[in-house]
């Protein structure tokens, strides 16, 4: 089979697609042209979109001088990235930058610049396509001061929804007092939370078989969550919304460990916060990116299908899309082949679920004719 057929029959639309409106948390944006930061600044390894084949629409990825990854226009530019949602039926995607543009170890005036550029690239896309963008702003959080800053300018001016961090910030976890500054102006502002495993543990030692992403990723947003509660950030303000990406890491699987942990060494656990950590499952959001139907259904069954939300990692292969080796794959696939899950709940799941946490309202986006997503292609043709 030739490339061109390959691809003709990865982007053919599927008509079960489209039996369900999706809203998609979890997506990947860049900017087509970012700044030479490391020029500016005069020191540190950026990331570089390189554009070294003619031939090509792709880009080469540089960390430094080092390459990191390629990438296609649908990580840098809206048009493709809404064909592919006509495809594949998904209403409305959440944008959010790649977690390796956090530059959270930057000197924190120029992480705000960073930042800034970043969230404002997010905004005019949003802005363009209102009925098809939702957007998640990124703020310097080394430095809770201008991260602080930047959350109110993404609110109030860029019309954005909440903000993207990462599971850690340097060698602070989400627990440190430097950081409740952030989440209590998250609460205040109605800014929801969306937190992505980044700079993972122990990738030095596990940088055969891509490890650190298939073994790292789920113990730092594990981290995250344990961090969150045992700090007491969830118990103090009640009114936060956060949602942790890829089902939450191992933090399902290993609640039975957690809390028992809580309750026979309280002196460790119980620090900060005396509430057992069980108590908080559906006080927080997880994202259905999980891979498999058997640990969705126990997720369900653990934390209530209210608090899941559908997230592929668009545009990524380790995300829930289609590539040529999981041709069959599109986001919500697996929520909707769940055969456990019944009619509302998976149309909570792939929809209501996310305009609750994002505290959106379903006529802000596309018309809704006959209980299905409709498409912009669907809609130009019937013009």
């Amino acid at each position: 089979m030739s490339k061109e057929e390959k691809e003709s029959k990865k982007r053919e639309p599927n008509p079960e697609a489209w039996r369900y409106k999706k809203i998609d948390m979890h997506t990947h944006i860049l900017p087509e042209h970012i700044p030479d930061f490391a020029k500016r600044f005069g020191y540190g390894d950026f990331i570089q979109l390189k554009y070294e084949n003619t031939c090509s629409c792709n880009a080469k990825m540089y960390k430094g001088d080092r390459f990191f990854r390629e990438v296609e226009p649908n990580c840098f530019k809206p048009e493709p990235r809404m064909e592919d949602c006509d495809d594949t039926g998904v209403t409305v995607q959440v944008l959010s930058t790649v977690p390796v543009m956090f530059s959270y170890w930057t000197r924190p005036a120029d992480g705000l610049v960073v930042s800034q550029e970043l969230n404002d690239h997010i905004s005019s896309i949003c802005k363009k396509y209102p009925k098809r963008f939702v957007g998640l702003g990124t703020v310097p959080m080394q430095s809770p001061e201008l991260a602080v800053k930047e959350l109110e300018r993404c609110m109030t001016e860029l019309g954005m929804v909440g903000i993207q961090i990462g599971s850690h910030i340097n060698d602070k976890a989400l627990s440190d007092p430097d950081l409740f500054p952030v989440f209590e102006a998250c609460e205040r502002l109605g800014a929801v939370v969306f937190v992505h495993p980044w700079d993972m543990i122990g990738s030095k030692l596990m940088e055969k078989y891509w490890l650190p992403w298939l073994v790292s990723m789920p113990a730092e947003t594990s981290f995250a969550i344990c961090s969150m509660i045992f700090g007491g950030v969830f118990e103090r303000l009640p009114k936060l919304k956060v949602c942790f990406a890829h089902g939450g890491g191992s933090f399902p699987q290993t609640i039975g460990r957690v809390e028992h942990g809580f309750r026979c060494r309280p002196d460790l656990c119980a620090q900060d916060n005396n509430v057992n950590p069980r108590d908080y499952l559906g006080k927080f959001w997880v994202d259905s990116l999980v891979h498999d139907g058997p640990t969705l259904e126990f997720m369900v069954k653990l934390m209530g299908h209210e608090n899941i939300v559908l997230g592929s990692d668009y545009p990524f292969p380790l995300g829930e899309i289609a590539t040529e080796i999981t041709p069959e794959q599109r986001p919500g696939r697996l929520v909707e082949q769940t055969e456990s899950l019944t009619e509302q709940q998976k149309k909570d799941i792939l929809w209501y679920n996310g305009l609750k946490f994002l505290g959106l309202k379903e006529e802000d986006f596309l018309p809704d004719d006959d209980g299905g997503a409709r498409s912009t292609k669907k809609a130009r043709t019937e013009e």
